[in-house]
């Protein structure tokens, strides 16, 4: 052999020795398996290989770990379906690997309309014949099946059928996992408040395939970075008195956290998504106290703890409007000493709503769900200068009358539409709301004012899918989600502003709020709300009747008026401590039981009675503001108004006419900005009403 012979014979031998080594360096380790369809091959991913979650999965486990893709597009879970996965060459492949860990999300494509309608009664014989086909090669293997990752309303089949099919699948998921005993790992929960991520509305991108991957790595390796609470527990916090209350965080799974809270001592195990809960039981008001929280590695101490009434606030601009701006704020800042018993926990916004446009880390940060940020503050005159004047009057009665330490969340965003304050399930599910959701910058639901501001923040966005706190849900993921578990004795809401240009899609939405955040917080949480005020916009008038309505049509939700204190040209006036001490009247009389007058005057029936239309009301009357009583109109039966000249007589209202009018309703405080002054004794005012005539002389 001459030297050009040896030199070739050695250098294929060192290929060879290379290629040797490098296919047992890829052997080492536990062997990971990716079973599933496009969302685990990658599908529309720039780089595939280095950006699918199972990619990103190797670089999480490391060198211990050998992970692979065994993802076939548009592959079915069942058998009998359009593409079953038990078919591909991946499958086969996958089996041949015998891998020890198996990762399997399979079942979005079996919401196909050749899939689920006809096979759906298989589904759970082939999930389970599919797992045990992994058990057979490799009897000591450790699987985890998936809850499915989200397809959001923007899908084409997403109300013909996906939608109701997706949720059958998934909530069959969890069974089939207790069934063959192996464990569950939730891919919708961390994706589900990201349909930024979604371009198509199904395959998550290169940011929502890395939280999939970090999704599956917390489940392989149990590790969810110590003990960590929630921003809600914090220093200078109230916990809600005379209910049971859960202390809850995370921990690394299997971890025991020890809460020592006053005399009592519970503990708790992190479970397999590294949560864990201890419940404490319903206490007095009182404090201040410290509770002590102990993980495996780390102790946290909250310290001033106080136990009380916790009321939500929560709206647009004008619960935003701080104390400093309002007409008696200075005064009361100058004044007001600290006050321990009242704790103020504000949740900032990154970014205020104002005519500009956000940068690219702004942007980044919306979308990443990091809108608000804030920690418990005792009250006082620095802390309550930038609060909610709504909520600082209306704390500052209740702890005077009740005496008990009081917390106020605020979590409001100026300009915010009632949608984005509803969580994406409800919406999704509702038959005209649904519709809310798709496109809704370029929706005639939302507001044209919102979707021109959100046009403005948005000017450097470079995905269409940018998210904004006017977005249907944004506020609720953002915000009001990270709150639901946290007790509180009731909601002020002062919101609609912008969303007084259809009254009648407002009504539905908030019913479905209501509604939504009651079962959310799992009771019937108070709502004390505040109706529009006066000013120089013509649909305003309408919506204060169709808010008027909404607490006859809701329990427990009861109004304050404002109109009396609106300003003709500027939607925020500044006399808000009139009105949140209606807001504490309705909670003391309707919340806490209290027998003190909390409403205005309500009218309850009109009859023709010669030359007089008679109103009658629930209660004696009076004017507003010593002036002439005014604010009435008669329509006649061609829909004319025309004012009226009323007079009071106990709790009856008369009105003038002429012989032979044909009045068919009454109608007071119908003027957007109105001067309409009727009260009741208690000097509460009467709401913007509409009111059938009735001509029956025998009504009474």
């Amino acid at each position: 052999m001459n030297n050009k012979q040896t030199f070739s014979f050695l250098s294929a031998l060192l290929i060879f020795l290379l290629m040797n080594l490098c296919l047992h360096a890829q052997h080492k380790g536990l062997k990971v398996a990716c079973i599933g369809n496009s969302v685990t091959y990658g599908l529309g991913l720039e780089n595939r290989e280095q950006e699918c979650y199972p990619a990103k999965l190797q670089l999480l486990l490391g060198a211990n770990y050998n992970v692979r893709n065994f993802g076939h597009s548009g592959a079915t879970l069942l058998k009998k379906g359009h593409n079953p996965y038990y078919k591909t060459l991946e499958f086969a492949d996958a089996i041949t690997f015998a891998p020890d860990i198996a990762i399997i999300h399979l079942g979005l494509n079996d919401t196909d309309p050749r899939d689920w309608p006809n096979y759906h009664d298989d589904f759970e014989a082939d999930y389970a014949w599919l797992i045990d086909a992994f058990k057979k090669a490799n009897p000591a293997i450790k699987i985890y099946i998936c809850q499915l990752t989200p397809i959001f309303s923007g899908h084409p089949r997403f109300k013909s059928g996906t939608r109701d099919w997706y949720w059958q699948i998934q909530r069959l998921i969890p069974v089939i996992a207790k069934a063959n005993h192996i464990d569950l790992i939730d891919l919708h929960e961390p994706l589900y408040a990201r349909p930024d991520l979604f371009a198509d509305n199904i395959h998550p991108d290169k940011e929502g395939a890395s939280i999939l991957a970090t999704t599956v790595y917390h489940a392989i390796s149990k590790n969810y970075g110590g003990l960590k609470l929630p921003e809600v527990f914090a220093d200078d916090m109230v916990l809600q008195r005379k209910m049971s209350v859960p202390v809850y965080g995370t921990a690394n799974t299997g971890d025991i956290v020890e809460v020592t809270f006053r005399q009592h001592k519970l503990t708790a195990s992190a479970d397999e998504y590294g949560h864990w809960k201890v419940t404490l039981p319903a206490m007095g008001p009182g404090g201040p106290f410290n509770m002590v929280i102990r993980g495996k590695d780390s102790t946290i101490t909250l310290k001033n703890i106080m136990i009380g009434d916790i009321w939500l606030c929560s709206g647009q601009s004008n619960m935003v409007f701080p104390l400093k701006s309002e007409a008696e704020g200075e005064k009361e800042i100058k004044t007001a000493s600290n006050n321990t018993a009242i704790r103020l926990y504000k949740l900032n916004v990154l970014k205020e709503t104002d005519s500009i446009a956000w940068d690219t880390a702004t942007l980044t940060k919306v979308n990443r769900l990091k809108y608000f940020s804030g920690t418990w503050k005792e009250s006082n005159a620095l802390s309550a200068r930038d609060f909610s004047a709504i909520a600082l009057y209306f704390g500052k009665k209740i702890n005077q009358e009740e005496r008990v330490p009081i917390g106020l969340i605020e979590v409001a965003v100026g300009g915010s539409p009632i949608e984005s304050w509803v969580d994406r399930y409800t919406m999704e599910h509702d038959p005209i709301l649904v519709d809310v959701l798709h496109n809704w910058r370029k929706s005639d639901f939302m507001m044209q004012w919102c979707r021109d501001r959100a046009d403005v923040n948005l000017k450097y966005a470079s995905s269409a899918k940018q998210r904004h706190p006017y977005e249907p849900c944004y506020n609720y993921e953002a915000g009001i989600a990270d709150l639901t578990t946290f007790p509180v004795k009731g909601v002020l809401w002062y919101q609609g502003e912008s969303n007084a240009h259809n009254s009648e899609l407002y009504s539905r939405l908030f019913k479905t709020m209501v509604t939504c955040w009651r079962q959310k917080w799992g009771y019937d949480l108070p709502f004390h709300f505040v109706q529009l005020s006066g000013i120089s916009r013509p649909s305003w008038p309408g919506f204060r009747e169709m808010e008027n309505k909404l607490q006859q049509q809701i329990p427990n939700l009861h109004m304050a008026v404002s109109m009396d204190m609106g300003d003709s040209l500027n939607v925020h006036y500044k006399q808000k401590k009139a009105v949140s001490n209606r807001l504490a009247l309705l909670a003391l009389h309707y919340t806490y039981k209290k027998q003190i007058p909390a409403d205005g005057p309500r009218a309850l029936y009109a009859v023709h009675k010669g030359n007089a239309i008679i109103i009658t009301f629930n209660s004696q009357l009076a004017v507003g503001n010593n002036k002439p009583l005014t604010g009435f109109e008669l329509i006649n039966s061609k829909g004319e108004r025309t004012p009226a000249d009323a007079t009071i007589s106990k709790n009856n209202i008369y009105l003038k006419i002429l012989p032979g009018a044909e009045v068919k309703a009454i109608w007071y405080a119908m003027q957007p900005y109105t001067h309409a002054n009727l009260a009741n004794n208690a000097r509460l005012p009467a709401s913007t009403f509409m009111l059938s005539l009735h001509h029956d002389k025998n009504f009474y």
